[in-house]
């Protein structure tokens, strides 16, 4: 038997499906994160250009859409037990040019920019009452990394009993491995996996 035969067997792995006001939430894609000498590398660079296609999309559309940036205090005072994880992180700061949206995906106005001190968008900001509010029943998942921040997001918007989709062509990781094994881990539990063209397809210009 094999592991997609247990995961089938055991109810896992079945479709969310879309709904019908979907937004897009593009998760950590800052200057940082698209720099392997700093967190970036593996498949970032390509995730970060396929989403630049489809922010066009979902503009063309009127979605809402949501950034994050990982920001921490200059003096260090709001990070947490993440950071001791991850001591590195610290360094973006506000003015940081490491913590600025990559310039590809700059925020348009009213657009939203989350600031976070924990892997999840959700946690300890007000996106889910910005999508709330806006009346979201899907969110689009883009961003980094995948086994990281993308998945924390996931995990917290599916738990918001928001249908999530996981854009699989544009969220990347810094090593292909875990990228991949997150992938597979997100489709049989927490959200539908699709690609950049499926999801333009789904709801076209």
């Amino acid at each position: 038997m094999s592991e997609l035969d247990i995961y089938a067997r055991q109810g896992l792995g079945a479709r969310a499906g879309l709904g019908a006001a979907p937004a897009l939430l593009i998760v950590d894609f800052v200057v940082g994160f698209a720099d392997p000498e700093h967190f970036g590398g593996g498949n970032i660079a390509p995730a970060i250009e396929q989403t630049r296609a489809l922010l066009a999309h979902a503009r063309a559309r009127g979605w809402p859409v949501a950034y994050t940036r990982v920001v921490y205090a200059e003096d260090g005072s709001d990070a947490g037990a993440f950071a001791l994880k991850a001591p590195s992180l610290r360094k973006l700061t506000e003015e940081s040019p490491l913590s600025q949206v990559v310039p590809e995906l700059t925020p348009a106005p009213g657009e939203l920019v989350v600031r976070k001190q924990q892997a999840s968008a959700f946690f300890g900001t007000g996106l889910a009452a910005f999508l709330a509010f806006r009346r979201v029943d899907t969110v689009l998942v883009t961003g980094c990394t995948t086994s990281g921040c993308v998945r924390a997001s996931v995990v917290d918007s599916v738990s918001h009993n928001f249908r999530t989709v996981v854009v699989t062509d544009c969220v990347g990781d810094r090593a292909i491995a875990p990228h991949e094994a997150n992938l597979f881990d997100m489709g049989q539990k927490y959200a539908d996996l699709m690609s950049r063209a499926e999801v333009e397809a789904a709801w076209p210009p």
